[in-house]
């Protein structure tokens, strides 16, 4: 019963949120922010005590600015209306995991990638990675994961089954965190252009898929330069299953969903995240139809998958949930607290070089991963707390590159985030030793290519 709750409050959350984003209306930016404190007093009680933690900082910051600010309750609702988009966000991009994990066509196409012989299969991997996860997010690591590990597992030799499967997990961990530097249907675009004013995708965007590139041109190169030695001849390659005509449908969605959401961004002049919150459940809708075609009983099946994901996956994500919330809540309270003693320095970041803060950003988010900070925390407190793009004398837009390459950096070097808890899990190793041991060189050079594509961008 109570994750019936759970569902129904996040769904009238999450529509509330895509009424204020596209319309501004006050009424649903009251209902969405009483409804994330819903789901927050119905979630936590049954959350993990590092959840909890939480909230408890949630909390203690709120206490805070009841004592030491007056205007407390702005700061209480600019955190609650943060972390009801948040949430509303995460709902919309999991609305296509449902049509997309059960569908025939999109499990060929990842059949077909992750049986790429060995000289082909990495960069298929990688690029493979991307692809899904524009789609599915964490879900991409899952399944092509899950494909990857049956692949190597059906090799005998013990050498050989170990390489393949860390080269193939790495493989699709780096396409993935690839997409965080420009995708719009990632949080960290999301999150970055709704902070930095006078921002935008379209305006990020062509740096953005440069550091994507970028990237994925890095651990290709060290995959193919540092090729570990067999003990023994390797075995014969076998043919991959499938034809690249299975890529098809894949290609076909995210054509029309990035069409889509460029084009609507420049009819409507809304933001990315307003198009996207709204585009995103429609597809996944549209597609859950045709799934459930038939001659008789259409819509009573479409109905059913339809009541199924509100009242049994929706609340799967409570867990997930409780952390992002949280994570953007505290970042957005936390800054506003920290912005007067910022204010009062007398020589602060304002008086450093703008080039040189942005490329500080690419590796100070990562850092902060180290000691357990969240990307979506660190960002959502370092962002507010910058000097004003005027101010640093660089395009706003230069700032969201360069928020997004240290948020990518850190899904790749932080043993806190779910990528390296699903590889290290997948590689039946620690996400300590794939963020710091398994991708240190990594880290490294795509963090300096990086540096130097921010620090291009802030120039221009």
């Amino acid at each position: 019963m109570l994750d019936r709750v759970i569902g129904v409050v996040l769904i009238v959350t999450a529509f509330a949120v895509l009424l204020r984003e596209w319309t501004g209306d006050a009424t649903a930016s009251m209902v969405g922010s009483a409804g994330i404190v819903a789901f927050i007093a119905l979630a936590a009680p049954r959350a993990r005590p590092s959840r909890q933690a939480f909230v408890a900082a949630g909390v203690g910051l709120v206490t805070a600015a009841v004592i030491f600010r007056s205007d407390w309750q702005d700061i209480a609702l600019r955190g609650l209306a943060q972390g009801s988009f948040i949430a509303a966000f995460f709902l919309a991009l999991a609305s296509l995991r449902n049509p997309a994990s059960t569908s025939p066509a999109i499990a060929r196409c990842g059949q077909y990638l992750a049986t790429q012989p060995p000289g082909k299969r990495y960069l298929a991997l990688t690029i493979g990675g991307h692809l899904f996860a524009l789609v599915l997010n964490y879900g991409a690591i899952s399944l092509l994961g899950g494909l990857t590990e049956s692949i190597a597992n059906r090799e005998s030799n013990a050498e050989i089954r170990e390489i393949r499967n860390r080269r193939m997990l790495l493989a699709i961990q780096r396409g993935f965190v690839a997409t965080l530097a420009w995708s719009p249907l990632a949080f960290a675009m999301a999150i970055t252009t709704s902070i930095i004013p006078g921002s935008s995708w379209s305006g990020a965007a062509g740096f953005a898929i440069l550091n994507a590139f970028l990237v994925t041109f890095v651990g290709w190169a060290l995959d193919s330069l540092y090729k570990p030695k067999l003990s023994q001849p390797r075995p014969a390659r076998s043919k991959p299953i499938g034809s690249w005509r299975d890529l098809k449908p894949l290609l076909a969605l995210l054509l029309l969903l990035f069409a889509g959401v460029a084009a609507l961004e420049l009819l409507t002049g809304l933001r990315m995240i307003a198009v996207v919150m709204l585009l995103v459940p429609t597809l996944a809708v549209g597609w859950l139809f045709v799934q459930t075609r038939g001659p008789k009983g259409t819509a009573r099946r479409w109905l059913t998958h339809l009541r199924t994901f509100t009242i049994a996956e929706v609340p799967s994500y409570r867990s997930e949930l409780v952390l992002l919330v949280m994570a953007g809540f505290i970042g957005t309270v936390g800054s506003a607290l920290l912005q007067p003693l910022m204010e009062s320095q007398p020589a602060g970041l304002a008086a450093l070089p703008g080039p040189l803060v942005l490329v500080a950003l690419v590796w100070i988010i990562p850092l902060l991963g180290q000691i357990g900070m969240n990307p979506l925390l660190s960002v959502s407190l370092l962002a507010p707390l910058l000097p004003s793009a005027e101010t640093l004398g660089v395009s706003p837009n230069a700032i969201i590159v360069a928020l997004t390459a240290g948020w990518a950096l850190t899904g790749a070097s932080s043993p806190f985030t779910a990528t390296t808890m699903l590889i290290g899990r997948l590689g039946h190793t620690s996400a300590h030793r794939v963020g710091l041991v398994w991708n240190r060189g990594f880290n490294l050079a795509a963090g300096l290519a990086l540096s130097l594509s921010v620090l291009v961008a802030a120039m221009l």
